[in-house]
């Protein structure tokens, strides 16, 4: 599965710099491709917080501030959280009733942090560590895939 996203990333992204286009088609991969996933999208930091980027699922929170819920604490930690139990999670955000496990994986550019992924799941456990290590190296290619220079200023 994670092999078949690795290429599938590499080749829909591969002749495309373009940050909005790339991050939309990634995460149209990534929520088709990933099972027991009930979103999967981008927040992107704006220079204050950050604000919502491509997804696909539902609705979802626009704007979060820097160490608040997973993807605020993410960003703030510059690493990976998984979450078995969103409803454990001190001081989670809920966006969806529905979601029941989170992961978020931090984004950069030229080793600075620049967003985090997100991807929610309606069972509970859904993440470990292999998806983890896993969803690193894939959102590695789309970092360098993507041009992600001065994104603060792209989405403001």
């Amino acid at each position: 599965m994670y092999n078949n996203l690795l290429n599938q990333t590499k080749s829909l992204l591969g002749n495309e710099r373009n940050f909005l286009s790339n991050s939309s088609n990634f995460a149209s991969i990534v929520f088709h491709l990933l099972p027991n996933i009930n979103w999967a999208g981008f927040y992107f930091f704006d220079g204050v917080k950050l604000i919502l980027g491509p997804f696909q699922g539902k609705t979802a929170c626009v704007n979060i501030k820097i160490g608040k819920g997973v993807c605020g604490k993410s960003f703030s930690s510059e690493k990976t959280i998984i979450v078995a139990d969103v409803n454990k999670f001190d001081g989670h955000i809920a966006c969806s009733a529905e979601s029941k496990s989170e992961i978020v994986v931090p984004i950069f550019c030229e080793q600075k942090i620049v967003g985090v992924f997100d991807i929610d799941s309606p069972i509970l456990n859904r993440f470990d560590e292999n998806d983890k290590e896993n969803l690193e190296l894939i959102l590695k290619e789309f970092e360098f895939q993507t041009d992600l220079s001065n994104l603060d200023s792209k989405i403001k």
